[in-house]
């Protein structure tokens, strides 16, 4: 995975985060979807991200991986 994709992944996490913030604050609901539910899904998004990230941090032989 390139790294654009990575901050990609992290960022949209972010934004979900943000909007589960909102909806809580404001408290509301569509359907299914609660303030709670939505901040659960935009973490488990950047824990996904910071992961993969990790791995590809940890397994890279080459020590320019974050000049890229």
């Amino acid at each position: 995975m390139k790294n654009k994709y990575i901050i990609a992944l992290f960022l949209l996490g972010v934004v979900v985060t943000t909007i589960g913030a909102f909806f809580k604050i404001a408290h509301l609901e569509i359907g299914p979807f609660t303030g709670s539910l939505i901040i659960t899904l935009g973490l488990f998004i950047k824990v996904v991200a910071a992961i993969v990230f990790i791995t590809k941090l940890l397994s890279n032989k080459n020590n320019d991986f974050l000049n890229k």
